[in-house]
């Protein structure tokens, strides 16, 4: 009998990254083995045992082949014949498929530390390569999230995703295969995905290779729109920002379903041209010197706000479809919908009157659980702050798009300063906006 140290506990432990949970190999050994060291095994049909003592997972060395559809699919072989290298094989990706022998069933101690490392996993280490094991990959659809979300997991040690496994993973969501998997795998890779320190990875890369369609697909709507193309770059810039500020499952789950509410993401172009300005104020005094009815203003405010709120009876639908479709629990989703029905104004906290303010309490049910309001008004500063950030990005490219090429040579002294800054100025203002 043989025990080996496996799968992410390797990696992580070769990547300097804390071990959260520790998996064990064991060759050579038998059920009646594993039971009679005392070991309670986890189901009738799975060859996975739990250490008496500190509860980790011991799993007997097992093959696995391909039967039907979905990653249920599998029949699965565990005898004393398999060996270490035919268990390693059935693994995902090649980081994950190392081993570290240790003493004995009762002692974790590694023997010599030395990684046994049949399928190029160092390597991949050494290159920052995420890669599939073997071709046995395309066999089970579930590998398609959790490739993405190992690639959130390491995307800031500079870790990317091999391009002939990504061609794998596009021929698996192009089988239909996806549709196989159960909502609750869905959910829990994802809400595994969304709790890492560049969450905004693992929608991103799901986006491009389509993946988003089976059981997200209102999102991938909206993301795939030509007119809400910035959205998406928002959505994905909030969710590395609240990776980084270490914001809860539900803030975050609110962030990339802010994407289904298009209004939320209003902007006004930019305009930094004094005369403009001005223009717009005299604009503003010729109005209110006309003679408008206020039954006229009254009514263009009702349709407004009737378009505000079935935009937001759409996103909301579409909160609920995303729910059902990946069973998303209760509470990320009634966060997100009423981070949706107040985006509004939990922006503009410090312009509300007094009565809107009681209202808004009311209905965030804040004077039963103000931790909700604050986890609400932390969601409204970083979506805003996404969108503030995507502007200023939009003037550093337009500062940047324009050279000395671009204004009149024959400028001398400040005036060639001030014909880059006003090009710059104009450059910004014709970009698209929201």
């Amino acid at each position: 009998m043989q025990v080996y140290l496996v799968g992410g506990a390797v990696r992580d432990q070769l990547l300097g990254r804390p071990i959260k949970d520790k998996d064990f190999v064991v060759v050579g050994a038998t059920v009646a083995d594993m039971l009679a060291a005392g070991f309670q095994q986890v189901g009738a049909d799975f060859p996975v045992f739990l250490h008496p003592v500190s509860r980790e997972e011991y799993a007997l060395a097992r093959t696995e082949r391909k039967q039907g559809l979905g990653y249920q699919g599998f029949s699965v072989h565990a005898s004393p014949d398999v060996t270490l290298r035919e268990d390693l094989q059935r693994r995902d990706l090649t980081v994950n498929a190392m081993a570290i022998e240790v003493k004995s069933l009762t002692d974790d101690t590694p023997i010599t530390g030395k990684v046994v490392d049949y399928y190029g996993g160092l390597d991949d280490i050494e290159n920052k390569t995420l890669r599939h094991v073997s071709s046995a990959f395309s066999e089970d659809p579930l590998r398609v999230l959790r490739t993405a979300r190992f690639y959130g997991r390491y995307y800031d040690l500079g870790f990317s995703i091999a391009d002939e496994t990504l061609l794998l993973m596009r021929q698996l969501v192009s089988s239909g295969e996806l549709a196989h998997l159960s909502s609750e795998r869905i959910w829990q890779e994802s809400s595994r995905a969304m709790m890492q320190v560049s969450p905004q990875v693992y929608w991103q890369q799901l986006f491009e290779i389509g993946a988003l369609t089976e059981y997200f697909a209102p999102l991938h709507q909206v993301w795939s729109h030509a007119q809400y193309g910035q959205i998406r770059e928002i959505v994905q810039t909030a969710l590395y920002f609240a990776g980084q500020m270490q914001l809860n499952l539900s803030q975050r789950w609110a962030l990339l379903m802010a994407s289904l509410n298009t209004d939320s993401f209003a902007l006004k172009p930019t305009d930094s041209n004094s005369d403009n300005i001005a223009s717009n104020d005299i604009a503003s005094n010729d109005i209110a010197s006309n003679d408008i009815a206020s039954n006229d203003i009254a009514s263009n405010d009702i349709a407004s706000n009737d378009i505000a709120s079935n935009n937001i009876a759409t996103a909301v639908k579409g909160i609920n479809e995303i729910g059902n479709s990946a069973k998303v629990p209760k509470a990320q989703t009634q966060f997100a919908t009423l981070f949706l029905q107040q985006t509004q104004k939990l922006s503009i906290i410090d312009q509300l009157s007094a009565a809107e303010k009681i209202d808004l309490i009311q209905a965030c049910s804040a004077h039963k659980a103000p931790d909700k309001l604050s986890q609400l008004l932390v969601t409204s500063h970083v979506l805003k702050l996404a969108i503030q950030h995507r502007q200023m990005m939009l003037a550093l490219g337009s500062f940047h798009a324009i050279s000395m090429d671009d204004i009149d040579q024959s400028l001398k002294g400040p005036a060639i300063g001030e014909a880059l800054r006003q090009r710059r100025i104009e450059h910004l203002q014709a970009q698209p906006v929201l």
